[in-house]
């Protein structure tokens, strides 16, 4: 059961980009930069992001309202 639950708050770059929006690029750029931590994984390097980094990115007044719908 906590190995289902992990993997429910890993984001895609797609769903970051849709959640935030903004391009998938944006999420791309700001994760190479540093803005927005996210994990390489696999052979190609696929990008995935926790849903605590995403919520922790937002603005604070933006953190409650947002929290849920991811």
């Amino acid at each position: 059961m906590a190995s289902k639950h992990r993997y429910n708050s890993v984001l895609t770059v797609r769903e970051v980009a849709q959640f935030l929006n903004i391009h998938v690029n944006t999420v791309r750029r700001w994760s190479d930069l540093g803005i927005l931590r996210g994990y390489r994984i696999g052979p190609r390097g696929d990008r995935r992001f926790r849903r605590e980094d995403v919520t922790a990115f937002l603005p604070m007044e933006d953190r409650g309202s947002y929290g849920k719908e991811l």
